[in-house]
């Protein structure tokens, strides 16, 4: 029975010619592009908005997810709203330039988050979208007196 291997083998008396290393990893990670999947605009002036896009950008898969402080004044030409709308609730941009803010922002940045996903699998669930939404717009009437900002 024949070798059919393409490796060489060792003459007798000498020492086995070191083959490089593979340089595919055992377990290669998938490369995201530069460019995020989403932009996601928030109010970095509310204090609750900023502590829960902080928690989101420490997990995985926060890479793929661009933050933008609108309050801060660093979206520049990047945002597609004027400021006034942008700071009124969370949005976001696709990579394909399409928006969608509250519940919806909300379910697009949960997709991408390991340890959310199962919601956003629950959104959607027939009206769970619609019933977050609501809750959403709930909020938003509270906000001000949350973050110590009413009237603003």
């Amino acid at each position: 029975m024949s070798d059919l291997s393409s490796k060489p083998r060792p003459q007798a008396g000498q020492q086995p010619v070191p083959q490089p290393a593979d340089p595919t990893p055992a377990n290669p990670r998938p490369v995201h592009s530069k460019r995020p999947e989403i932009t996601v605009f928030y109010d970095g002036g509310c204090g609750l908005c900023r502590r829960e896009v902080a928690f989101y950008r420490r997990l995985d898969g926060a890479g793929r997810i661009g933050w933008t402080d609108v309050a801060a004044g660093d979206s520049g030409a990047a945002c597609p709203l004027d400021r006034a709308a942008a700071l009124a609730r969370l949005h976001l941009q696709r990579a394909d330039g399409s928006l969608a803010s509250g519940a919806e922002a909300f379910v697009e940045i949960w997709r991408r988050l390991p340890g959310f996903r199962h919601l956003a699998r629950l959104a959607r669930l027939p009206g769970a979208l619609r019933l977050l939404e609501a809750g959403y717009r709930g909020f938003l009437k509270i906000r001000p007196w949350l973050t110590g900002r009413p009237g603003g």
